[in-house]
């Protein structure tokens, strides 16, 4: 297979296509692209795409996942989830950094694990009775002349993964 190098100078070394079927373990180095219908388990430090017509029915675990399609199992990450406004994941997610866009569908639970869990490889989070719930504001503490001047920043458009996705349809 001939591999593909995308802008930031990652090859992807694994293309499940649009029209096939795989089941079975993939454990590569790189990224892997699942366009088609994939089942099983895939374990990779690299990235993991599943394209807007993608359809992956497995347990993930990878640097980077970004869905724009239908994951159905538990995805654990290294660095960070994306999910596309097209996505749609059924199942848990455990990762340090995760971004959802406007119209994802999630159903599951969502441990977000802290940045010394990151870099201790890995490590099983804790279970905890949960957070502790807010305190509502009381009318005295509501200062609207201080949200009222506060920027919002700008949401990120999530360009490049965007381009990662289409960039090899076909």
């Amino acid at each position: 297979m001939s591999d593909y190098l995308i802008a930031d100078g990652t090859f992807i070394n694994s293309i499940v296509g649009e029209g096939t079927r795989f089941k079975g373990e993939l454990d590569l180095n790189g990224l892997l692209r699942i366009d088609g219908d994939y089942s099983g388990t895939i374990r990779t430090p690299g990235k993991v795409l599943v394209g807007k017509n993608g359809r992956a029915e497995c347990t993930i675990q990878a640097g980077t996942v970004v869905v724009g399609g239908v994951v159905k199992g538990n995805i654990f990450s290294s660095e960070k989830v994306i999910v596309l406004s097209t996505g749609m994941i059924i199942g848990n997610v455990t990762t340090p950094r995760l971004i959802v866009e406007t119209g994802v569908i999630l159903n599951g639970t969502c441990v977000i694990t802290d940045q010394e869990q990151k870099e201790t490889h890995k490590e099983t989070p804790k279970q905890t009775a949960g957070p502790e719930p807010l305190s509502p504001k009381t009318h005295s503490e509501y200062r609207p002349e201080e949200t009222e001047s506060e920027e919002r920043p700008a949401e990120p458009s999530y360009q490049k993964e965007r381009e990662e996705l289409s960039a090899w349809k076909g």
